[in-house]
């Protein structure tokens, strides 16, 4: 896969149905908020990130830290879904972020977030393993694995899970520079024109 097609799987993040979209923008705001709190002297957790709003969420950090060894199985299923993110399916990634939040509230960043990258990792080496054995086979009238279709299919998967935090930031980046921004012309369409021949 060229540079030039992952910068396009990354622009395609916002090209999907509106209500997906705005999701998509308060999970991302929500996650990138999450990961630059780990910078902080006391890293945030995920419903901490949100104390400002002022909802006593105390109850549901310590439920979720008392449920440890359960939703910590979330960060799984999240990786998952992140393995299951196409193109044209960009809700999975989306499904997979908040799962791993919930799990981060429940084992922390570093924890959580290993373990969804770990649990996508493997299943796509599954995947390359038994497409190996397929590698030769002519796709006619039975479906197989490819090696290729998979590196393609878990590049994609990797990119447009990993753009998710940056949509709301990336959208107010866009927001913010545009007027300041000149764009070229569009070029024009080339319009061909029949000539009549003249006759008498």
């Amino acid at each position: 896969m060229t540079r030039a097609e992952i910068v396009r799987l990354a622009r395609c993040v916002v090209r999907r149905p509106r209500w997906q979209l705005v999701v998509a923008v308060l999970l991302s705001a929500w996650t990138f908020a999450w990961v630059l709190g780990q910078l902080a002297h006391t890293p945030l957790s995920p419903l901490g990130v949100l104390a400002w709003t002022g909802i006593p969420l105390d109850a549901a950090s310590d439920w979720a830290q008392e449920r440890e060894s359960v939703l910590v199985w979330l960060a799984t299923l999240g990786g998952l879904s992140w393995a299951a993110t196409t193109e044209q399916a960009q809700l999975p990634a989306i499904a997979g972020w908040f799962a791993v939040l919930i799990a981060g509230e429940a084992a922390g960043y570093e924890r959580a977030v290993q373990r969804a990258m770990l649990s996508m990792v493997v299943f796509l080496i599954i995947l390359a393993a038994v497409s190996l054995t397929g590698r030769r086979a002519f796709v006619v009238d039975r479906v197989a694995v490819m090696p290729k279709d998979v590196m393609r299919a878990g590049i994609t998967a990797a990119v447009l899970t990993a753009v998710v935090p940056l949509i709301a930031p990336g959208l107010a980046l866009t927001r913010l520079v545009r007027p300041y921004v000149t764009k070229p012309p569009r070029p024009l369409r080339r319009v061909e024109t029949h000539l009549l021949r003249e006759t008498g």
